[in-house]
């Protein structure tokens, strides 16, 4: 069993059991408690089956070298990183978020929810890892323990809204038998919304449909349901419910950029002249709207550790990525799923307009989504492109891949993490010549490519 085929960028991820056992989850266990130096850590997981053998392995592995472990059962991922920052103590969450019923994985975080990643720590914990593996260790068990935070969870998404102010809109929610089905009852209980959701069950092995809400295929059914009930608006949550996406009562989806600049700007109304945050792939109305509301833009690489570093050094409020994922300086800097959803309710409470119309001064450009190319070698065709696009007149910069902006339009390529692609993502004033740019940017990586 090779570490290196699991331990990605920012979390660990892979299937199960042929990439990730109990005897790995043990091992980790004891890394992640022997690097944090924390004498006490905290661990949760989602619905998948094995997370509970999982769990139980890492958690004997941690009390194995000395930490006590606390255990909060099922739980979405914003929860438990909730749990980090409210207790300060270091968390696990197993999930392996929207990806398929047969794989696992463990997303962690230091004490305060701070972020662990690549270059913060991951890469320690897997050398830690592979030792443990070898000789596991030893001792007598630490304490463990058992305790429930739903309710001080329900309390602190409440503290983000007005809930004065909140009106019976027609709500529903596609939980794809994810963790949106669990933590969703509990935190629109008592508000006045009338809330239906579809596929409540917590069921891992996924039988409705993908727990991934950025393919367009695994929203048809919210689509439909939002058309057949006369909805106000859809939610679309993936499995481990970090990420919300939109659907406006017409059925359309409103993308993550979007929603990043919809929400920037009801931030920037309660925090005056704050800094926002958005990741480099997000649409350019996202900057121009927090430059409208008076903030301060800070454009960033994509990916949650990257972005809970900087909302530290920078103070942000907050920060939007163009997969769903929204963070706050007021939830520990993490990512939730359910905040959103309660601040664009309350949004939409206090307009009298559907949910399309307002979206409709934030919708200014056209965007592909994310394409994929398979290459042989994904830095190597990065750099060909670099070369190929350094012309005069041409603003391109390296934060994360290639960025190339035109003016009127721009590109993104970055190679993937995990797999031998280039994710390509393209934005433009309209629908034709969006479609035109990609043809055009495409045929020049299939010229480049390593």
């Amino acid at each position: 069993m090779k570490t290196s085929d699991v331990f990605k960028a920012y979390d660990i991820r892979g299937t199960y059991p042929e990439q990730i056992d109990e005897s790995l989850a043990r091992a980790i266990g004891s890394a992640f408690a022997t690097f944090t130096t924390a004498p006490h850590i905290v661990m949760a997981r989602d619905m998948r089956p094995s997370g509970t053998t999982l769990c139980a392995a890492f958690a004997e592995g941690a009390r194995s070298v000395g930490t006590k472990v606390t255990d909060l059962g099922l739980a979405s991922t914003d929860f438990l990183y909730f749990a980090a920052g409210y207790l300060d103590l270091p968390g696990a969450m197993f999930t392996a978020s929207h990806n398929p019923a047969q794989y696992n994985g463990i997303k962690l975080c230091l004490a305060g929810a701070k972020p662990v990643g690549t270059d913060t720590g991951l890469k320690e914990i897997e050398a830690l890892t592979n030792q443990f593996f070898i000789s596991p260790a030893s001792g007598p068990l630490a304490e463990s323990d058992e305790q429930d935070l739903m309710s001080e969870w329900v309390q602190h998404v409440h503290s983000f809204i007005d809930t004065t102010t909140l009106r019976p809109l027609k709500v529903v929610a596609d939980t794809a038998n994810g963790m949106g089905g669990f933590v969703a009852p509990k935190v629109f209980a008592g508000l006045p919304f009338d809330l239906e959701i579809m596929y409540p069950e917590l069921d891992g092995t996924f039988p409705n449909h993908p727990a991934d809400p950025i393919q367009p295929e695994n929203l048809r059914d919210l689509q439909a349901r939002v058309l057949a009930i006369g909805a106000d608006v859809g939610l679309a949550f993936d499995g481990d419910a970090d990420r919300v996406f939109l659907i406006d009562e017409k059925a359309q989806p409103i993308s993550g950029s979007i929603t990043t600049a919809m929400v920037a700007d009801a931030m920037l109304r309660r925090n005056p002249g704050a800094t926002i945050l958005h990741n480099l792939i997000c649409s350019k109305s996202v900057a121009e709207v927090i430059a409208e509301g008076g903030g301060t833009a800070v454009r960033t690489r994509v990916g949650h550790s990257f972005i809970k570093q900087v909302m530290a050094e920078t103070g942000a409020v907050f920060g939007g990525e163009h997969s769903g994922h929204y963070y706050y300086k007021d939830n520990y800097r993490a990512d939730s799923g359910i905040i959103t959803a309660m601040i664009v309710l309350q949004l939409m409470s206090e307009s009298n307009v559907t949910l399309s119309e307002f979206v409709k001064p934030y919708q200014r450009y056209v965007a592909s989504g994310e394409i994929n190319t398979e290459v042989p070698n994904p830095p190597a065709t990065v750099e060909a492109l670099a070369e190929r696009v350094a012309v005069p007149g041409v603003v391109a910069d390296r934060l994360d891949g290639l960025t190339v902006d035109h003016g009127t339009w721009w590109y993104n390529v970055r190679p993937s993490n995990t797999e031998p692609l280039l994710r390509l993502n393209v934005e433009a004033p309209t629908e034709v010549e969006c479609a035109q740019r990609v043809s055009e940017v495409l045929a020049i990586i299939n010229e480049v490519k390593k």
